[in-house]
């Protein structure tokens, strides 16, 4: 096995001997190649080839063990290789990364090239990828809830959970079941929950996906995908498909990464517990008689409000960081943002500042009056006297002020 390759304890079967907070720390340090204590920036695009003329083997010759060893930054790189072995070890499987999230889905779908994507309740970006590859080659697309004997062999079913941009979930092992029950293959998106949130293999998924601009980088300056499998054939044929496909991360982009990674639980953990915090004092207030979020919000939605059993059973480390507040009319969503003072207005989610977005700038199909709220790692306290000061100045009928302040 390539000394690339980092082997997960979720394959082997042999527990990790740390924790996830330390391997997240430490995952990558065997192939740390200098005395740094944080990692190189590596920004070389070639590698020299061996000086000793008795280790050049031709490309033909090559064991596949040694095919991901760095020649030329297509195939792999020093920066791309430690973000892998980090990302393998806390995503419980063989880790890829690409250039972006819907680069990451366009390499399953190559690959997986299914007849049929059952599926229609996933990112907007998404959905445009797969337009193209109903236009190229014929893949028709059918709802996630289609009857079930619609579905056939080889066929997959793309489940994104929990949902943008509302932040509610879906029973993962229900459309495991399903889909395995017709020799379906199940994709989950699992970009709004990652590990320790929910580990989407543990009920049944066969190839999970991220967008790793979200919360794997975590600080809104990067762009990344994953796809991760627990087969290392299949990790070997997407590692081939992506050297031709050329959706490959650039150097520091992986950098970025790998930095960002070290704190991805602790940062998640954080943001979860606050969007929770935050969810649930609205829901409150909205059941308040007279409150000012109730005159001016109509609801809220997040997995912590959803009732069914298996929600905390397979979201057992907490719910998503990021929820949908519907408000009583267009004009009340497009105002709230710019009321708020902690807030960026502004699309994606992840980071650790505390983002919103009256969400029809980006996405054609949502309804006019919903706002999509990405939550940081601040005082969960100032995120609500923020909201709550803003919900006040609506409920009066105050307009917005400009300042010139963008």
């Amino acid at each position: 096995m390539s000394k690339f390759i980092l082997q997960p304890s979720a394959v082997t079967g042999i527990p990790s001997k740390y924790t996830t907070e330390t391997n997240l720390v430490h995952a990558d340090e065997f192939l740390n190649e200098v005395n740094d204590v944080a990692p190189p920036i590596h920004v070389s695009t070639t590698f020299r080839y061996p000086r000793d003329p008795s280790k050049l083997i031709a490309a033909k010759d090559l064991p596949l063990e040694d095919a991901d060893s760095h020649v030329y930054s297509r195939l792999s790189s020093p920066s791309t290789a430690r973000l892998e072995a980090l990302l393998s070890s806390h995503l419980n499987g063989y880790a890829i990364v690409y250039s972006s999230g819907v680069a990451a889905f366009h390499a399953a779908l190559v690959h997986l090239n299914p007849r049929q994507l059952s599926g229609s309740l996933f990112y907007h970006g998404c959905h445009g990828v797969a337009d193209i590859h109903s236009r190229l080659t014929g893949m028709k697309q059918i709802p996630l809830d289609c009857p079930v004997e619609d579905l056939q062999p080889g066929d997959v079913v793309h489940l994104e959970t929990p949902l943008n941009p509302l932040g509610t979930a879906f029973d993962i092992k229900y459309y495991a079941d399903r889909a395995h029950s017709r020799g379906a293959i199940l994709m989950v998106d699992s970009t709004f929950a990652p590990p320790p949130l929910q580990d989407p293999f543990e009920f049944g998924a066969d190839i999970v996906m991220h967008s790793g601009s979200k919360y794997i980088g975590g600080h809104s300056d990067m762009l990344a995908g994953v796809l991760v499998t627990r087969d290392i054939k299949t990790r070997w044929k997407l590692w081939d498909e992506r050297l031709y496909l050329g959706g490959v991360m650039g150097n520091l982009e992986a950098w970025l990464g790998t930095r960002s990674a070290r704190t991805l639980e602790m940062r998640v953990l954080r943001q979860s517990e606050n969007a929770t915090k935050l969810v649930g004092w609205l829901s409150e207030e909205l059941g308040k008689e007279g409150s000012a979020i109730g005159r001016v919000v109509e609801n809220v939605k997040h997995a912590s409000l959803q009732e069914e059993e298996w929600v905390r059973k397979q979201m057992k480390g907490g719910f998503g960081p990021v929820f949908g507040i519907e408000m009583k009319t267009e004009l009340l969503a497009k105002t709230l943002p710019s009321h708020l003072e902690l807030f960026a207005h502004a699309t994606s989610l992840g980071g650790v500042e505390s983002l919103i977005e009256w969400r029809a700038m980006s996405d054609t199909h949502c309804p006019t009056t919903l706002l999509r709220l990405s939550i940081g790692v601040e005082n969960w306290e100032d995120l609500r006297n923020d909201l709550l000061q803003a919900f006040e100045k609506l409920a009066k009928g105050e307009q917005v002020v400009l300042s010139g302040k963008h």
